[in-house]
């Protein structure tokens, strides 16, 4: 069993950050590992990141339990939660429990992650009561763009954050053992903080969260599209990998490589 457990993600509330990137890989899992983080995600983001769809939603079940196998691979110390895509959970609990399921049994996970407030409440309650530990998910839920209208801030009004609030505490009696809380005020992210004993995960929510989650592409500089502006840059590794293929390119085409000191 991996270091980080489900029950010491939840024991961190109030008491350390928790720290969380996501991963689509082994190797990018054995370098997350290694520096010690504590939940690593396998978000469906990596549609856009990784696949090169527009947005979460073409992501499948296969693809997503494809990645978590090769995550899961990489890593002896985090907590692996995999990213429930699209229509996995949705249609009924049983589905929910039969998918969720494969990510634990087939994919090695220690936890999936689904999106959505008290209406799904029933679900969570019958993924937790079947062995299946639950990561909440609420505000910004990029499966429902659709019918937000698009990458919106949630909780700018008393009345849609007092709607949080009660989301949070549904998902908290449900079963979850924390929550992320995706593009919202920093005042909503306290207030909602302060409502429930799972600790918060924000992306876009300001430093009073249990804890914070970005993905990794976007803090190493490796997406060439507009940066969101929760996102903190520390690399800029897009730019210096374009650098090496166009060094090894010139290389190749003058001759230069391969030299005498690459040669059997």
């Amino acid at each position: 069993m991996n270091t980080w457990t489900v029950s010491k993600i939840r024991a961190c509330k109030g008491q350390q950050k928790i720290v969380c990137l996501t991963a689509a890989d082994c190797l990018t899992a054995q370098l997350l590992d290694e520096a010690g983080i504590q939940l690593i995600l396998v978000g469906d983001s990596l549609a856009m990141t990784v696949l090169g769809y527009d947005t979460t939603l073409p992501v499948t079940l296969e693809e997503m339990l494809h990645h978590t196998k090769a995550v899961a691979r990489g890593v002896k110390g985090a907590l692996v939660v995999a990213d429930m895509p699209f229509l996995s959970y949705q249609v009924s609990t049983r589905d929910a429990v039969r998918n969720a399921g494969r990510f634990m049994k087939e994919a090695h996970a220690g936890a999936v992650k689904i999106e959505g407030g008290a209406f799904r409440a029933p679900v969570v309650k019958g993924l937790v009561q079947n062995g299946i530990p639950v990561l909440g998910h609420i505000g910004l839920t990029p499966q429902s763009i659709n019918t937000m209208g698009g990458y919106k801030v949630q909780g700018r009004t008393s009345t849609q954050v007092r709607d949080l609030v009660e989301d949070a505490r549904a998902l908290e009696k449900a079963g979850v053992f924390a929550i992320v809380l995706e593009c919202v005020p920093a005042e909503a992210a306290r207030r909602i903080t302060r409502a429930v004993h799972v600790p918060t995960i924000g992306i876009g929510a300001g430093p009073h969260c249990d804890g914070q989650v970005l993905v990794t592409h976007d803090i190493l500089g490796m997406v060439s599209n507009v940066t969101p502006k929760f996102v903190k840059t520390y690399a800029s590794l897009g730019a210096l990998m374009r650098k090496s293929f166009l060094a090894y390119k010139r290389d190749v085409e003058t001759g230069k490589f391969p030299g005498k000191e690459h040669c059997y």
